[in-house]
């Protein structure tokens, strides 16, 4: 974080819950009388395929947060469950795959996230407000040995964020390095049907 640690004359970590960071961390600055606040995020992983949950909602919620236009949050409940699916022979009778949808659909789905792309990054990863993370912190412990990583959240954006936004083989979203998928699981409860987005925290020790 770039401090002089002579210059620091106290350290509080205080938990914080239902926010994009997890922790804040106050620091007292030595014959200063502001004290400074970084919010980190914490991902803990415990092999070098963690694969993370960064957010799940309704995709009525998701519509709200970035205006989703109708048909797109009309085909994205499709691909989530909450309406059935409207093709014949469907792989899963209980939902639509992205690769499913019509050319003209999928077409549809990929622009909007593409003309959408740095504000879904910014609110899955950072998040919004005075909690939103300044930094992503990955913890690795596994056979005996730990490390981690510290990473600004600026640099995190574009490390998952950048690349091509397109569907999967397996008929999900990729939106650079982040999945975008049906939850699904769940026992088979309603909540199978929302919205999550995934990571992998440990390709930040590959980088």
């Amino acid at each position: 974080m770039e401090y002089s640690l002579n210059e620091i004359e106290y350290v509080k970590a205080i938990i914080l819950s239902g926010y994009k960071a997890d922790i804040q961390v106050q620091i007292t600055i030595k014959l200063k009388e502001a004290i400074d606040a970084e919010n980190i995020q914490v991902k803990l992983v415990s092999n070098s395929k963690g694969f993370n949950q960064i957010d799940k909602r309704w995709i009525d919620k998701y519509t709200e947060m970035w205006q989703i236009p109708n048909n797109i949050s009309n085909l994205l409940k499709q691909y989530t469950g909450e309406v059935l699916p409207l093709i014949s022979n469907p792989k899963d009778k209980r939902r639509t795959f992205a690769n499913e949808f019509s050319s003209e659909n999928q077409k549809s789905i990929l622009n909007w996230l593409i003309n959408n792309k740095t504000l879904i990054i910014s609110d899955l990863l950072k998040g919004r407000g005075k909690f939103s993370a300044e930094w992503m912190l990955v913890a690795q412990k596994a056979d005996n040995s730990a490390r981690w990583v510290l990473k600004p959240m600026n640099y995190c954006l574009n490390f998952f964020g950048n690349g091509e936004i397109e569907i999967t083989k397996r008929g999900n979203f990729k939106i650079g390095k982040i999945t975008m998928q049906r939850k699904g699981g769940d026992g088979g409860r309603k909540t199978a049907q929302m919205l999550q987005f995934k990571i992998n925290p440990a390709e930040l020790f590959i980088d």
